[in-house]
């Protein structure tokens, strides 16, 4: 199996929304076409940057269908099919196979907090339920429990179509690790903007990203910089993201991202709460970074 399938730069997208917090479908369109325009290989739909928590059963399956539709064989679309409901995820996870998609992330069960074992007995379970390519998504920050290094590798050994990893533990120990034990074929991806060039140091291939709908360009010259062996340069672009990295996350993500893809017409700043938009102060900054990296006028 080819361990860059998916490519090397991929895009975490945003779920465009209305005024009165209906999906924005004309808008999730022209997103899909922005990030394609600017460098991104895949499309994760309903991930967490794309308000996961808020939508429905249903229109998960409508987004996956649309991207598929959208993507047009241009990009492989990746539909976020996990919960913290082992049932649930499995149900979302077969209807998502039938919409088209090329694959399917699976996110570390949030808030009910389960051992290793339950871990490992969730994604197998789920991945089992599929014939597609799983990613598993580690994500302490928000899930409370780490995805340990012992269990992702016993799953990329004993679960075959287990075939990539965004890794967000921003632990490069924890990455070390799994690099060097995984099964070899299994694409491990940074899930953390600010830290994909150290994490491409250490082995993986590359990153699921926020900040690529804003600099997707960069993001991906700055991936085959350092590819080609140019790592001083790529350093130097990494340096230089890491204001907009801040940016982006100086509140709950994603209102700081809907703003700036608002302030560069791309869609509109709508979320749904709990999230709420940004506010006077906020904005002010994220036009000034905006600005001063000269995305905007």
């Amino acid at each position: 199996m080819d361990v860059v399938q998916f490519g090397r730069l991929l895009t975490a997208m945003i779920t465009p929304m209305t005024h009165h917090g209906a999906i924005d479908w004309p808008r999730v369109d022209s997103v899909i076409d922005h990030l394609i325009q600017t460098g991104t290989d895949s499309i994760v739909i309903a991930g967490t940057t794309g308000e996961s928590p808020t939508l429905s059963h249903q229109e998960k399956l409508d987004l996956f269908r649309r991207a598929v539709r959208q993507a047009d064989g241009r990009v492989k679309i990746i539909a976020g099919t996990g919960t913290n409901n082992t049932d649930a995820s499995v149900q979302l996870t077969r209807e998502a196979e039938e919409t088209g998609v090329d694959g399917v992330m699976l996110v570390v069960p949030y808030y009910n907090k389960p051992t290793q074992e339950g871990l490992y007995q969730h994604f197998r379970t789920v991945a089992e339920s599929t014939s597609l390519p799983v990613m598993l998504y580690n994500i302490p920050g928000r899930s409370s429990v780490n995805l340990g290094v012992d269990t992702m590798v016993r799953l990329t050994h004993e679960v075959e179509n287990i075939s990539l990893i965004k890794e967000s533990s921003g632990d490069l120990v924890q990455v070390m690790e799994l690099v060097e034990r995984k099964r070899e074929g299994v694409a491990v991806y940074s899930g953390m903007d600010e830290l994909t060039v150290p994490y491409l140091s250490v082995g993986s291939v590359g990153i699921v990203s926020v900040a690529s709908h804003v600099v997707g360009r960069e993001m991906k010259e700055m991936i085959e910089a350092f590819i080609g062996g140019d790592v001083e340069r790529a350093g130097r672009i990494q340096r230089r993201i890491v204001p907009l990295w801040r940016a982006l996350f100086m509140t709950s993500s994603p209102a700081p991202l809907k703003y700036a893809l608002s302030l560069m017409g791309v869609c509109e700043d709508h979320v749904r709460l709990p999230m709420v938009p940004l506010n006077q102060a906020e904005k002010t900054h994220m036009q000034t970074i905006l600005q001063t990296m000269q995305v905007i006028k």
